[in-house]
């Protein structure tokens, strides 16, 4: 237990520091790959439904069996193999750096008033169309990204993580990316992708929660307001955004920031409207972005400190009893 619980800590520093270098290989894109190949041999009437299910569940054993055989392999070599192994399977599973960098793309060009190159960065991370986007809009695309992923990229890793080691981070991964890629409920995907969809619901509930919790409870609150009101707008506001778990997150960062997420996106010339999160007494300005970076690091640690001692809790309530 010791052992893992390093692990996960080593991999979150690593992950924070170094993240994912440019051309290094990913799991994530071997998944993705084998997402893609299965998606087009079983996305076919009469039986997408019931393919669905097969698609996440066979990536999902591979995903988890290839990263259970890795830390097996190498901790048969020497512990110290086992630890780098699982070490670095951990980190390779979070988003940290990459969510940073992410908004900073958009940042730095808006903060400097390049509305055109803010907007591109922008596309890359968001499904919306950005092409028309002001600034409030744009700051709205990276906050309400970098607080969803706070949970999907940071900490919902991180929980399936320490209950279940490497196989575990990978477990959810592979899950989170069959989510990403079929799970909309559009005519493609409506019945193939339902099974993804549900399953990485499932499995995002209660980090969502925690995080947003934390959120509260960790960082300064922009309008001054007591522990009971930032959990009542809270609750309010969270069961609005269509997800079941990012509204958790987004109204959480609303109501510490005291701006307004959700309203009108437009999706290949579509509009989609969204109930409106938090109390506008700030309106959005790039700022915010990095507000919403720092909010994410310190939740992140902190969900990190709090598993790993009650982790040694458990791990030496046994010798003490």
């Amino acid at each position: 237990m010791v052992s893992h619980i390093f692990a996960i800590a080593a991999g979150f520093l690593l992950d924070r520091l170094i993240g994912d270098p440019p051309g290094w290989p990913h799991p994530v894109r071997w998944i993705g790959t084998l997402i893609a190949r299965l998606t087009k041999r079983w996305n076919r009437p009469p039986h997408a439904f019931r393919n669905g299910f097969f698609l996440v569940l066979t990536v999902t054993a591979a995903a988890t069996g290839i990263a259970a055989s890795i830390v097996w392999a190498a901790s048969a070599v020497h512990w110290m193999a086992g630890f780098a192994a699982e070490t670095l399977l951990i980190a390779s599973g979070l988003a940290q750096k990459s969510l940073r960098d992410a908004a900073a793309d958009v940042y730095h060009p808006l903060a400097a008033q390049d509305f055109g190159t803010a907007r591109e960065k922008l596309s890359w991370i968001v499904g919306r169309d950005t092409r028309e986007l002001d600034e409030s809009e744009i700051v709205r695309g990276v906050v309400e990204t970098v607080s969803e992923n706070t949970s999907d990229g940071v900490t919902a890793p991180l929980f399936w993580a320490f209950l279940l080691g490497a196989p575990g981070i990978w477990l959810y991964k592979a899950v989170n990316t069959c989510d990403s890629m079929v799970g909309y409920k559009n005519e493609a995907f409506q019945h193939f992708g339902f099974a993804s969809a549900k399953l990485d619901d499932v499995l995002n509930y209660v980090p969502s929660r925690l995080t947003g919790a934390l959120l509260l409870l960790a960082t300064r609150n922009e309008r001054q307001l007591t522990i009971r009101q930032r959990f009542t707008e809270w609750m309010r506001d969270a069961r609005k955004h269509p997800s079941p778990n990012s509204g958790w997150l987004e109204a959480a960062t609303a109501v510490q920031l005291g701006i307004r997420l959700g309203g009108t996106n437009t999706y290949n010339g579509a509009p989609s409207v969204r109930a409106h999160m938090g109390t506008l007494v700030f309106p959005l300005e790039a700022k915010h972005i990095p507000q919403t970076v720092t909010h994410m690091h310190r939740v992140s640690l902190l969900f990190l400190l709090i598993f790993a001692l009650g982790g040694l809790c458990i791990e030496f309530a046994g010798p003490w009893s």
